[in-house]
């Protein structure tokens, strides 16, 4: 099982590294690195604060928009094509199709993400020197940074093709996924909103968004935990955080999966 698996996910990383859309978004990318320094020099001793943010903003967006392009087409578009009747007619069984799909596209997320951090390091390294009195540098702090935006982009993936293993229609995948990501990336606010609710039926509601992944966890610079605020331009969280924050992504990739591998099992693709 694991040699079909892994021949899926190579062949499914193959075919997304021939997307000229992924060379698309990394130049977009290194453009909003050079926007980021336009940016930086235009504000008034913020520097190199201004760069940071938008270099890390943009790794993290991007790489989410990349995961859900990625996620509603790999899928959509073995089915559109009838490839999937020749794959499944081999001796390799659909829960291990989707699960050889989306490790194929981790590994093609995870070599954008790591262009995605070599240009951050380019930028900060950039910066450094137009600032050569400001201190930044590539720290165990934008590692940690970086670390949890890549691990959102890996739950998003999973949603990603969870949608897609039953929608035919790769807008509606595509939709849908953001959609999630939304909701997910504003859960914490939403949660204190309906609690605070007069309504016990919205407080009902509200037990809802216990089925949606807390997208919060990866995207913590700027707000606060367990009560403290947390910056990558100051004190930033732990590596036992970042460690329980992939422990969280595990879990819902794992849960999401399984999900997805149920329900293309019983998919018709007449």
């Amino acid at each position: 099982m694991i040699g079909r698996i892994t021949a899926i996910a190579l062949n499914t990383f193959r075919e997304a590294i021939r997307n000229k859309v992924l060379y698309g978004i990394l130049a977009v990318v290194i453009g909003a690195n050079m926007f980021a320094l336009v940016l930086g020099e235009m504000s008034l001793h913020e520097e190199t604060r201004v760069a940071l943010d938008v270099g890390l903003a943009g790794v993290s967006w991007f790489g989410v928009f990349t995961a859900i392009v990625l996620g509603v087409s790999l899928l959509y578009g073995e089915v559109q094509k009838k490839t999937v009747h020749n794959i499944l007619s081999k001796p390799i069984l659909r829960h291990e199709f989707v699960v050889g799909k989306y490790f194929g596209m981790a590994v093609t997320l995870t070599f954008l993400c790591a262009c995605f951090a070599i240009a951050l390091a380019g930028l900060i390294a950039i910066s450094q020197h137009m600032n050569p009195y400001k201190e930044i540098s590539f720290n165990a702090t934008v590692t940690k940074a970086l670390f949890l935006a890549y691990l959102q982009v890996l739950v998003v993936a999973a949603i990603a093709i969870f949608f897609s293993s039953f929608s035919a229609s790769p807008f509606l995948s595509g939709v849908f996924t953001f959609a999630l990501y939304f909701v997910g990336t504003i859960s914490t606010e939403v949660r204190v909103a309906v609690q605070n609710a007069k309504d016990a039926w919205i407080r009902r509601m509200g037990a809802a968004l216990k089925l949606v992944p807390d997208l919060q966890v990866f995207t913590i610079s700027g707000g606060e935990v367990n009560g403290t605020h947390v910056s990558v331009h100051g004190h930033f969280v732990s590596w036992e955080y970042v460690g329980t924050a992939g422990a969280y992504a595990l879990a819902w990739i794992a849960v999401l999966l399984l999900l997805a591998a149920l329900i293309f099992r019983r998919r018709d693709f007449v």
